[in-house]
């Protein structure tokens, strides 16, 4: 039996807040090494606070965030930028910045004095703007892209910075569906081929369990389950941690969970309510 990789990034009993408003409290997780793993929850449950804190973006009120052992705050600025990288929920680009430029700036964690600008710079970003499709944008100004082509840029930005460990907060974000299954499928080839950690905040929860080794569902700033979504989603999940009556069935496609909701105007047998009948608004099932 294959021994689990050690946890390279480590949440220790973490309070987290902004002024005086406590967001986080007390929550610990260890991040699968080598796995993709999914941050989910409602909307101000503390997954992007969360996020920012295991980035070093934002210092802890209690506890300790560590990586490779260490903790992160006491590791020089330039040291994690190479081992971590992190894409935020909404980057600001410099006025005027080009695709290219901006997708570059992912190398400079790596440059020196003694070393500067290299051929192997040049093929990161090469390879980066392959892999998101951006190649063509390559001389055109940051300012004038849509905002999912723009996203896609922001990622090959990370994707260039080559670190081992990727945090994304909400990476599908301005995306149609196409594009957002082509984002989580280029993070699943790096996890995949490249070995890397990869680390998503994201609201779909059906595209969470698709692509997510690990799932992480929080609530109010709390971890409520953490494991392999088919073995944690389930309704009683879904309904405590969204406050939705849905029921979870089989993926078609790839045999994860999949959740459909009822909502107010569905029976759990599917019949509309008010569509007439002696049993709307009746669950039919025994």
């Amino acid at each position: 039996m294959t021994e689990p990789v050690p946890a390279r990034l480590v949440a220790d009993h973490l309070r987290l807040a902004y002024d005086d408003r406590d967001v986080v409290e007390d929550l610990s997780v260890a991040i699968p090494t080598g796995r993709f793993t999914v941050i989910v929850g409602p909307n101000a449950c503390g997954k992007s606070t969360l996020l920012r804190a295991l980035a070093r973006l934002l210092t802890p009120r209690h506890g300790t965030v560590l990586l490779d052992g260490e903790e992160i705050r006491r590791i020089p600025t330039r040291t994690v930028a190479q081992r971590l990288g992190i894409l935020p929920q909404q980057p600001i680009a410099p006025d005027g910045i080009t695709v290219e430029d901006l997708v570059s700036r992912g190398r400079h964690p790596h440059q020196r004095w003694f070393r500067q600008w290299s051929a192997d710079d040049e093929d990161a970003v090469a390879a980066a703007l392959a892999a998101t499709s951006t190649t063509d944008l390559a001389d055109r100004s940051v300012d004038e892209l849509s905002g999912g082509q723009r996203q896609r840029v922001w990622i090959a930005m990370a994707i260039a910075q080559g670190t081992d460990i990727l945090l994304l907060d909400e990476p599908t974000t301005f995306l149609d569906l196409t594009h957002q299954i082509d984002v989580l499928d280029l993070l699943t080839d790096l996890n995949r081929e490249r070995g890397r950690t990869v680390v998503c905040v994201l609201h779909d929860l059906n595209l969470a369990c698709r692509y997510a080794h690990h799932l992480v569902a929080m609530r109010t700033g709390h971890i409520v389950a953490e494991g392999d979504p088919a073995t944690v989603v389930t309704e009683d999940l879904v309904r405590e941690v969204f406050g939705l009556d849905a029921r979870v069935v089989p993926d078609p496609i790839s045999g994860t969970p999949l959740i459909v909701p009822i909502g107010r105007h569905h029976t759990a047998g599917g019949a509309p309510v008010g569509a007439g009948g002696p049993d709307v608004g009746v669950d039919p099932t025994p």
